[in-house]
């Protein structure tokens, strides 16, 4: 998963740029990047690391110019220890363009070979974003021979881009001297909006919270298989440059992703969350007698909405039973020494109050391996805990996820295979409570019936796109991100503190 925003304006943007990739921290802590244009000249900057960290005063100052992109990056494929395959990336011809990307393309193998033998250009890294901004740069090139750039040439580039792709895409790019392009995958699987701010600036990014928090008035969401052309004078043109085009976003933007004060696609990430917590508490009074439970505790931070709507209710107090420490750094190997793991405690420490001698009801967003959960089960045992029970917000996690979110192989997946009695014991919990798939697909699409439907591969292992088959999930296994030597801890307890 990504974060990603383009932004046309009549003043400097870089400061804006930084601001708003900041709002989208939560989407990627592995890498960020800024690129700026200035006189048809693009400045880039961008290096492993919070956006924080990459960007020091001297980097500002070298990003003039009134528009540009930004992007903060979670790897899910190719190699992330290699500062190239960071985005924004940038082609020279034709004009010259600069492109962020959220998602995944499930053919990029194949595109690379296209790349290769039909449209002679070289990709030199492992990101599926290259491969994207060369079949891009390809069909602009092939539908402006003997023509002007104008935005109906722009929208019959992409409707060849979208022939051509296959998997999640929300795109932004810059096209030097002439504007900003930014266009989603047919079934919107990956979110991007529009907005606009006071003094005529325009800008798209994946959530309304970077667009509100920049002080941008949301406009609208890009539909899915629609492209949307800024130009450098703000003027905004969009079309539907897809064949055929439906409303499925991911659900596990809603139940973890994104952040709680941001809207997609029409719904309230928060107002989805509280749905989810109604409907597992019919599931948690049907397995708990709600007499069983003394108190509701959340696992910090996404799981808040739910915990609190379940503990009210089935009557029972919502208690902060862990804090979160938002400060662990990296782990470091030094000469001679052997690799540490770091323990959840090392992210969370419990209020020992809140456990000892109460049954105590778990709340968490979602259980993806289980390790992480087996061992907060055994912290509120040590706390005094009489009881532990877990309950999560969103159904077992069975699949691999192909869209762009880092998702274990099977094999990893504590519950692929198992059944809940099973998941149960591996986690040493006395009693596990999941949400069913369409109880989580009716409280989170009762907010918008626009939506077709949603992908919750994941869940049901049903695959939006209805081309993905076992060897192609064998295949993206092999380009999946693996640990660092040093054991750096990418999971959600390690990320900072940025979804309230």
């Amino acid at each position: 998963m990504c974060g990603i925003v383009g932004v046309v304006s009549n003043a400097p943007v870089n400061q804006l740029i930084y601001d708003a990739l900041l709002l989208l921290q939560h989407r990627g802590q592995d890498a960020a990047g800024i690129v700026t244009q200035l006189d048809r000249k693009f400045f880039m900057h961008k290096a492993k690391g919070m956006v924080r960290d990459v960007f020091r005063t001297r980097n500002m100052r070298s990003l003039p110019g009134n528009s540009g992109l930004g992007q903060v990056r979670y790897p899910t494929a190719g190699n992330a220890y290699s500062e190239e395959e960071a985005q924004p990336f940038y082609v020279n011809a034709p004009f010259g363009i600069v492109l962020v990307h959220n998602g995944n393309l499930t053919n990029a193998h194949a595109l690379r070979a296209e790349l290769a033998a039909a449209d002679h250009r070289h990709i030199n890294t492992d990101s599926d974003s290259e491969v994207l901004i060369n079949i891009l740069a390809h069909e602009l090139e092939q539908c402006t021979r003997g023509q002007p750039l104008t935005p109906e040439v722009v929208f019959s580039a992409v409707r060849r881009v979208h022939l051509r792709l296959r998997g999640s895409y929300a795109v932004i790019a810059q096209i030097a001297g002439y504007g900003l392009l930014a266009f989603r995958d047919p079934y919107g699987i990956r979110p991007l909006c529009l907005g606009r701010g006071s003094d005529g600036t325009v800008m798209a990014a994946s959530e309304s919270v970077a667009l509100e928090g920049t002080g941008h008035v949301f406009e609208r969401d890009i539909a899915p298989g629609e492209a949307v052309v800024v130009t450098l004078d703000g003027q905004i043109h969009g079309q539907q440059c897809a064949e055929h085009s439906r409303l499925n976003p991911c659900i596990f933007e809603f139940v973890y992703l994104a952040r709680p004060d941001s809207v997609l696609d029409g719904i309230s990430v928060y107002q989805a969350r509280m749905n989810l917590g109604q409907t597992l508490a019919q599931r948690v009074v049907s397995v708990v007698p709600p007499s069983d439970i003394d108190v509701v505790i959340p696992i910090p931070e996404s799981s808040r909405p739910s915990a609190t709507e379940l503990a009210h209710l089935i009557g029972k107090p919502y208690r902060e039973g862990f804090v979160k420490n938002r400060y662990v750094g990296r782990t470091f190997i030094m000469p001679g020494q052997a690799v540490r793991k770091k323990s959840v405690r090392q992210k969370l420490n419990v209020i020992a109050s809140e456990f000892r001698g109460r049954n105590v009801l778990l709340v968490d967003d979602s259980i993806v391996r289980g390790t992480t959960s087996r061992e907060i089960v055994q912290m509120a045992r040590d706390a005094g805990a009489r009881r532990v029970y877990m309950a999560s917000a969103a159904p077992p996690v069975r699949y691999p996820n192909v869209y762009g979110i880092d998702m274990p192989t099977k094999d990893e997946l504590v519950a692929h295979g198992r059944t809940n009695e099973e998941i149960r014991q591996i986690i040493g919990c006395d009693a596990l409570i999941y949400q069913e798939v369409d109880g989580m697909k009716r409280a989170v699409g009762s907010l918008n019936a626009r939506i077709a439907g949603f992908d919750a591969s994941c869940f049901d292992g049903v695959y939006v796109t209805g081309d993905i088959a076992d060897s192609d999930i064998a295949r993206l296994n092999e380009k999946r991100v693996q640990a660092d030597e040093a054991g750096e801890d990418t999971s959600r307890l390690a990320l900072p503190n940025t979804q309230h």
